[in-house]
Parts: structure tokens; C-alpha cells; sequence
């Protein structure tokens, strides 16, 4: 299966079976995220990965409700960082100079730009730069998990600023951003499933400069 193929194939999955997804198919998931670009590489943002039944069971109120919560094999919670501070930025370059075993001034030009850069902003404006880097890593985990036949449901009806008192986010200067469920489709109950999949024309959504 190609990538088209698997963004074909899935679809927003509204009832799971609550079959476990296999740890190292999870993991290729997590990978691909992992790997995901980030504005000046700094991966602004965490991931929370909830596999307990009695924590999916405490998120499930302040996410409406919504069935695939509790259905789903794995439930990660995409927490983007709610500043930039001066000790993050510097954290990120310390260790990529530390892993490309590098003189500290090697970075400095980036460094520099990123302190420049964020310091500008408000704290309301980082936190929204840093929700939109974790989005391109959720859209990675996605596709992902379409590769390996694994149901993923973006998800952003919840209430953020319970879900952050639940999971403590506060105290780790984060706030959450997306919930992702990762589980396989129940096909017998899930009305979703048998409606055709519907995107606007190309024509509507790219412009072409040639």
C-alpha cells in the first residue's frame, strides 16, 4: 500500500473495537512523529501516550463524550509548549551541538534568531506557533498509521484547560493541543465507515504558479 492508498483507505473513525495495537507498530507511529520538521527544529511540543483504561475513563468527560476514548487502543495527547523561554531554546541547541559533538558557537546562528524571534511574540502567540509545529507531527502519526492499517482519529473537541489540570500540563508549561486515537475500526457499528470519502476539488484547493 502506497501513501495514497492508505489516506484512502482511512478514514474519522468513530467506533473502535479496542483491540490492542501491537507496542512496535505504536512505536512506528511515535517514530514518525518524532520525526516530523519543526520551525527551527525545535519541536515545541510533547507527546502523553495513554494506554490505562481508567485514565481514557477520566479523559472522557472533558473530551465530549467522544466513544473513541475509551475505545481506543492508545490515546496520545499532542501537548504543545505554552513558551518559548530562554532555557528551552537553549536545552534544543545545547544537545544537538552535544550529539553532532560541536563547538557550542557552531549553533549560535540559529540560536540567536530563535531567542530573537520568540522573544517578540507573546506568551499567547508561542503557545499557538508551537500548537501548529505539533499538528504537522500529528499529521505524520496519522499517515503513519494509515501505512500500517491502524485506525487514527484526529481529535479537537475536548475541554483544553480541564484536560491540562487532569494531566498536570500546567506544571510542565504545556498546554494540550490535539488528541489523536489510535485503535482499529469496528465495521459492523461504525455508520461512518460506509459513507463515501468527500474532499473538494483540486481545482478549489490548489492555485498553481507556473
Amino acid at each position: 500500500m502506497d501513501i495514497i492508498q492508505a489516506l484512502n483507505w482511512r478514514y474519522a473513525t468513530k467506533k473502535m473495537t479496542g483491540q490492542i495495537v501491537p507496542k512496535q507498530t505504536i512505536d512506528k507511529i511515535i517514530a514518525a512523529a518524532h520525526l516530523a520538521p519543526s520551525g527551527i527544529g525545535l519541536q515545541p511540543y510533547e507527546i502523553i501516550v495513554v494506554s490505562n483504561p481508567e485514565w481514557k475513563e477520566k479523559i472522557l468527560p472533558v473530551a465530549m463524550n467522544q466513544a473513541q476514548v475509551i475505545q481506543s487502543s492508545h490515546l496520545f495527547v499532542f501537548a504543545a509548549w505554552q513558551n518559548y523561554s530562554l532555557e528551552r531554546i537553549n536545552k534544543v541547541f545545547d544537545y544537538l551541538n552535544e550529539q553532532r559533538n560541536q563547538p557550542a558557537s557552531a549553533s549560535d546562528a540559529h540560536r540567536n534568531f530563535a531567542i530573537s524571534y520568540f522573544g517578540k511574540m507573546t506568551e499567547e502567540e508561542q503557545f499557538h506557533h508551537a500548537a501548529k509545529q505539533a499538528n504537522i507531527a500529528l499529521g505524520l502519526a496519522v499517515a503513519a498509521a494509515a501505512l500500517e492499517q491502524v485506525d487514527a482519529t484526529p481529535m479537537e473537541g475536548f475541554n483544553a484547560l480541564a484536560l491540562d489540570e487532569l494531566l498536570g500540563l500546567q506544571e510542565k508549561s504545556l498546554r494540550s493541543s490535539m488528541l489523536l486515537a489510535i485503535g482499529y475500526r469496528d465495521e459492523e457499528n461504525d455508520w461512518n465507515l460506509k459513507l463515501k470519502k468527500i474532499r473538494k476539488p483540486l481545482t478549489e484547493l490548489v492555485t498553481e504558479l507556473a
